[in-house]
């Protein structure tokens, strides 16, 4: 699918989850038809998903934290797929620099930090080191509630 300068804007006004279509194609002078077409192509093509996002950092015994996973192997996407589908794993991303992969984890009451390097990250195999970083305060920082 092309990804044209009328699906981008659409999709910069999508960055509100719940402008309705309409006011989305009135702003963009197409019809609300056209809109909801385009989204639903995008949606049909894997690039585009809605979700709600929250805001960890006003959560209650919730923290967002970032892992960064050096590997003994360079088997990147097997190992960022695996990581991906562990708990509390917002995003498995593959990087360069001191990291071969970086974690975004959403940690939840009963879900430490210890926990996740215990009894998930130590199921995958060729870890060689891991560093993590805990987000006191995030700005334009939201992630969907996946606990």
């Amino acid at each position: 699918m092309e990804i044209d300068d009328t699906n981008i804007r659409i999709l910069r006004h999508l960055k509100d989850g719940r402008k309705s279509f309409k006011l989305i194609a009135d702003d963009l002078a197409i019809t609300e038809n056209t809109v909801r077409s385009r989204v639903n192509r995008l949606i049909d093509e894997g690039i585009l998903k809605f979700s709600g996002m929250v805001q960890v950092d006003v959560l209650d015994g919730h923290n967002l934290l970032y892992l960064g996973v050096k590997l003994k192997s360079m088997e990147l996407q097997k190992k960022a797929e695996e990581f991906s589908r562990l708990r509390g794993v917002v995003s498995a991303a593959i990087v360069t620099g001191r990291y071969d992969i970086i974690l975004q984890v959403l940690l939840g009451p009963g879900y430490s930090l210890l926990e996740f390097i215990t009894e998930q990250v130590a199921r995958v195999q060729d870890v060689q080191t891991v560093e993590s970083y805990i987000v006191y305060k995030g700005y334009n920082l939201k992630v969907p509630y996946i606990l």
